[in-house]
């Protein structure tokens, strides 16, 4: 992979939900003496319009589609706080 996890968890979502705000962070460091040594552990912070009206596993089933291939194959654990502007 030429670019890193991060970037490109950070680029699919930026294509697929159109963050106002979006932090991706590497948190394998937590997890050093877990499964796969801490790597692939990610904490994403998104805050989108197309999260309004919809509640908290909705958010999260369009992130992981938006993921998709990523998961299990890259991301190992990942933590979200998905939000629409205002909350």
């Amino acid at each position: 992979m030429t670019a890193s996890m991060a970037a490109q968890i950070r680029e699919r979502l930026q294509a697929a939900l159109a963050p106002v705000e979006l932090d991706v962070a590497d948190e394998g460091h937590k997890h050093a003496g877990h499964a796969n040594e801490g790597k692939g552990h990610f904490h994403v912070r998104i805050v989108s319009p197309v999260f309004a009206g919809k509640p908290p596993l909705k958010r999260h089933r369009m992130i992981y589609a938006a993921l998709e291939g990523l998961m299990d194959n890259g991301i190992h654990a990942l933590s979200i706080d998905a939000r629409p502007p205002d909350t």
